[in-house]
């Protein structure tokens, strides 16, 4: 049987975060358990790891308002600042999540993020028209925002209604 070929949309966003916190303090930050403390909205369920925290082979799932998405994190190397994730939404689409940590001078971190959507199909598709620069934009400088404040205070900001 010949190999079939579907036409899927990819697009790449970036963004670099700036952290008012030294990487040894940002970096384990970055870790869907440790992220339930600092982010207002994030949930999930975890799947597989060794250590209970984040991990090279860990597994987790979320489900936010759509079909669940499974996440594999395919790297976490704390001596080089990265973690990498792959993620699968079925029937929709796939995503590598690209997370690197660089000290910027004293107390502070840049956090250099990346995702890179492939539309799976249709809803895939509709997924893409609404992940707009704007959207991507608005949830990368909340997370910021909150992990600053997180930094500061120890405490998780809330998001504002409106």
């Amino acid at each position: 049987m010949p190999a079939t070929t579907i036409k899927s949309r990819r697009v790449v966003r970036t963004y670099r975060q700036t952290i008012d916190a030294s990487p040894e303090i940002v970096f384990p930050l970055l870790c869907p358990v440790r992220e339930v403390e600092w982010l207002n909205g994030w949930a999930f369920k975890m799947v597989y790891s060794a250590s209970g925290l984040i991990e090279e082979g860990a597994v987790f799932t979320t489900s936010f308002d759509e079909p669940e998405t499974v996440w594999l994190v395919t790297r976490h190397d704390s001596s080089a600042g990265v973690v990498e994730f792959a993620r699968v939404t079925p029937q929709s689409r796939t995503c590598l999540l690209k997370l690197a940590v660089t000290p910027d001078g004293d107390h502070r971190t840049h956090v250099d993020v990346s995702y890179a959507y492939t539309s799976l199909g249709h809803a895939g598709d509709a997924f893409l028209e609404s992940w707009t620069k704007e959207a991507f934009l608005d949830e990368v400088k909340f997370w910021e925002k909150s992990m600053n404040h997180f930094v500061k205070t120890g405490e998780r900001l809330g998001r504002d209604p409106s």
